[in-house]
Formats: structure tokens, C-alpha cells, sequence
């Protein structure tokens, strides 16, 4: 059995653009893509914190260093430019692995600058009241 697990997520980016005539997907700066290990055509989710909808994708090459994330195709209609969006990617894996993965983490600033050089892993998330 295999079960889906966060592989990595670009966290509060800034949606730089949205185009909704261009073919569907989401335009990502490659440096970001690095980061996070995100690869061109891999599938992704979009939530938007901004208005709450939630969207499936697939990751376009940007240029390198840009801060490019343009939302492309019908999603536009979902999320538009200064909408706040966390990028995320999932793998499936025998439970006993998932265990001890570690997403990659990659947290920007508002002009979609890594905020820390290098992706972080989630260690122990803030603590929610429940």
C-alpha cells in the first residue's frame, strides 16, 4: 500500500500574473522550482490563502531568479495577481517510509525571494490549540 504524502510546498507566494487564455498551468521562477524539487509538468496543488480556493496544476518553467508565479488557463479565474498561494506536491510511499520523510519546505518573501537559502525541512509544525 502506498499512501500520499507532502513532497514539498512553496509557502504564501505572491501570484505575479494570471493569463486565462494561455494553455493551463502555473508558471514557476526555476529557482523556486530547484528548491523545492519541483520539476517541469509535475503536478501540483494550489491553495489559495488569499480566497480560499484550491486548485490542481501542473508547474511550468520560469525564468531563473524572475519571482514568476503566473497562474495560467482557467485556473486564473481562481486565483489573480497579489493573491497569496502555497504550491504544493505530493508522493506516494510504503507508510513505513513516510514515517521519517521530511518535506522541502520553501518559505518566500513578498517578491517571491527564498526567505532562507536553502529549502527547510518540517520539524515540529507550531503548536495548534485544538
Amino acid at each position: 500500500m502506498l499512501v500520499p504524502i507532502l513532497y514539498s510546498k512553496i509557502h504564501r507566494a505572491t501570484v505575479t500574473a494570471a493569463s486565462l487564455h494561455y494553455h493551463g498551468s502555473i508558471t514557476i521562477d526555476r529557482r523556486l522550482m530547484d528548491l523545492a524539487g519541483l520539476l517541469p509538468h509535475q503536478q501540483v496543488q494550489v491553495y489559495n490563502i488569499t480566497n480560499g480556493h484550491r486548485f490542481e496544476t501542473y508547474v511550468i518553467e520560469g525564468e531563473r531568479g524572475s519571482g514568476c508565479v503566473q497562474i495560467n488557463g482557467a485556473a486564473a479565474h481562481l486565483a489573480g495577481e497579489g493573491d497569496l498561494v502555497i504550491v504544493a506536491a505530493y508522493v506516494s510511499m510504503a507508510p513505513a517510509d513516510a514515517v521519517a520523510w521530511q518535506p522541502r519546505l520553501v518559505f518566500v518573501d513578498d517578491a517571491n525571494r527564498p526567505i532562507d537559502p536553502l529549502p527547510r525541512v518540517l520539524e515540529d509544525e507550531a503548536e495548534a490549540e485544538c
